[in-house]
């Protein structure tokens, strides 16, 4: 029997690195070769079979409702306005109501990535017991301005640093998570005891202390943070190339429909 599994795709905060772009304009909405950047999202969602998905955006949220509107068919889509940038944990709660109760797959929407979590979802809903947190990492040349990875002798994964100006490792890892139905208990006793702020990596951290930890190599898979435009312009690429596909049936032109 499997499991409700649901998603949150994060898509708030200002864009303000994307000024003066985002000024009037959702950042999920810049264009991505020739779709906007929420497509490829919603297709790497979509093409792990979850159905249920909630959109937290900022005040411009109505533009995104517009393009995506009520999903395919089949698809439950919910729509929750961030009016201020409060931080992850605000926004997250925002879209409890639609989720609590279920597995989740948490999408922060500047990342794109050629990889694709089918599997692991699969696993992840007909896993009997919780079966944790799962992350994505890959090697970056640059991982100051990412959450890094820390690793023991055995090549465990022992902790995660927020931006480190010496990073432990040149592991970052990706915006793009499967939790387990202890996900909001984990927050709210996270911010119970978090006086200087939340991160997404400090429940993450809850996870590795439990050892409930998985984490996928991405490989040589392609993996970009498009919240900067040069980020933006190589996922372009990567997407005229056929790397990149906004069909939820393709993971990549020309390859066969799982």
């Amino acid at each position: 029997m499997t499991k409700p599994m649901k998603a949150i795709l994060v898509a708030g905060g200002t864009g303000s690195r994307m000024l003066p772009f985002t000024r009037y304009m959702h950042k999920a909405m810049l264009p991505l070769y020739r779709r906007p950047v929420i497509d490829f999202a919603l297709a790497f969602i979509r093409r792990t079979g979850i159905k249920d998905i909630t959109i937290i955006g900022n005040q411009f949220i109505g533009q995104i409702a517009r393009h995506v509107g009520v999903g395919l068919p089949g698809e439950n889509i919910h729509y929750v306005i961030e009016e201020e940038p409060q931080g992850v944990a605000y926004a997250l709660n925002l879209a409890r109501p639609h989720v609590e109760g279920s597995r989740l797959l948490v999408y922060f929407s500047d990342n794109i990535t050629t990889a694709d979590l089918i599997e692991e979802v699969d696993m992840w809903k007909r896993a009997e017991e919780p079966p944790g947190c799962l992350l994505l990492g890959r090697s970056v040349e640059d991982p100051r301005a990412f959450g890094v990875g820390v690793f023991d002798d055995k090549g465990d994964l022992t902790d995660i640093v927020e931006k480190p100006n010496n990073p432990p490792s040149n592991i970052a890892i990706g915006g793009i998570y499967l939790y387990d139905e202890r996900f909001w208990d984990l927050l709210d006793g996270e911010l119970s005891t978090e006086a200087d702020g939340f991160s997404i990596s400090d429940l993450n951290k809850k996870y590795i202390a439990m050892g409930d930890i998985h984490l996928k190599d991405l490989g040589e898979e392609e993996w970009l943070d498009c919240g900067t435009p040069g980020a933006l312009l190589r996922a372009s690429e990567l997407a005229k190339d056929g790397l990149l596909s906004p069909d939820p049936c393709n993971i990549r032109q020309g390859d066969p429909v799982p």
